[in-house]
């Protein structure tokens, strides 16, 4: 848990810490003194920040990945301990737990300490030539030796998945918690797929009497092929895998803003309400000028063929138009005052 802790605090800061010390340093490299830098905030300031960040935010997964491997094998295994391998017998076990006796030599690590690491190497032994402890320590780890009231593999798989229960339960609440504040939206069904792969892939792991062939006939064949790399034991692949879920869904996270598509902002979602409007407007507008025409020739029905009539009528509507809508207006009121106010200046009395 402090692991995963410390790791999350690590990504909080680092990758956008890094990107700037190297964006500031490529500027440095690649422009000559004198010539002008680009600002941030300009789009080609922003480009080159988002693939310098890009890449620092992969080479740090495949980095934090290493780490938790690098300590895999620094821990090491009871396999280790007694250098024999993974699918090695009884007998193999006890003779080599039998030459690091004490009495016999001294301990390998050079250090006078031949009893403690006889102790160790007793423990590794007592473990793995019993059959149960040995299918217990293969898929938890040394955390079984400490594991009380336990003296079946059913009574291992029970604890085991007890202690595996709170992991996945509060990282789903926390999934579904985050999914509906708003976060984790971009690749959420991919996370929902891996997070159910890896549930599904432990408990197979850890409730067979197998290797998972994940790991038996891909993995440890490639680490063991091509690398110098031990083979992993079952607890070891799962604390990896869980380790590199996490973490990736920590990048995931990080490379949201550079993949997920760009959601309306308020300003955009306004102003396309906006020109909706102006349509709806534009359009009855155009449906009031067409029913006024259509009101205007039954008005006028009765005049047709009679011109002095229709000039007769055409000029009262416009001295009612000038009556009461022009000169009824505040502002045309206002001007025909003050320009009133303006001939009256000067006049002699009497005058109106």
């Amino acid at each position: 848990m402090s692991s995963n802790l410390l790791s999350y605090v690590g990504w909080t800061f680092l990758p956008n810490l890094v990107t700037g010390w190297i964006q500031s340093l490529y500027y440095g490299i690649t422009i000559r003194a004198g010539d002008p830098k680009p600002q941030p905030g300009t789009p080609k300031y922003l480009k080159h920040r988002r693939r310098i960040n890009i890449g620092v935010i992969v080479i740090y997964l495949l980095y934090t990945i290493y780490e938790a491997d690098y300590w895999v094998r620094v821990n090491g295994d009871f396999y280790q301990d007694l250098d024999v391998a993974v699918d090695a017998d009884e007998k193999r076990i006890k003779s080599r737990a039998a030459i690091y006796h004490p009495d016999k030599a001294g301990s390998p690590d050079g250090h006078g300490n031949a009893e403690t690491y006889f102790v160790r190497l007793k423990s590794a032994q007592d473990t793995l030539t019993d059959s149960t402890k040995r299918f217990a320590y293969e898929r938890w780890g040394p955390d079984v030796l400490n594991w009380q009231h336990v003296s079946s593999v059913r009574d291992y798989i029970m604890v085991g998945l007890q202690s595996s229960g709170p992991l996945y339960g509060g990282s789903i609440v926390v999934m579904i918690f985050l999914s509906l504040v708003g976060y984790l939206q971009w690749g959420r069904y991919w996370r929902y797929l891996v997070f159910g792969s890896l549930a599904l892939v432990e408990y197979h792991t850890l409730t067979r009497p197998y290797w998972s062939p994940l790991l038996s006939k891909v993995l440890n064949p490639l680490l063991t092929t091509w690398t110098s790399h031990p083979p992993l034991l079952p607890f070891q692949f799962l604390a990896l895998a869980h380790k590199t879920i996490f973490t990736f869904f920590i990048a995931m996270g990080q490379l949201q803003p550079f993949f997920a598509p760009a959601t309306p902002t308020a300003s955009s979602s306004s102003s396309a309400f906006d020109e909706q409007q102006l349509q709806r407007l534009e359009q009855l507008a155009q449906a009031t000028e067409v029913e006024t025409g259509r009101l205007l020739s039954l008005e006028m029905a009765p005049l047709v063929g009679d011109e002095a009539g229709q000039s007769d009528m055409k000029g009262k509507v416009r001295e009612w138009l000038v009556q009461n809508t022009i000169r009824a207006d505040p502002e045309v009121r206002d001007a025909i005052g003050r320009a009133m106010q303006r001939r009256r200046v000067g006049a002699p009395a009497g005058a109106r």
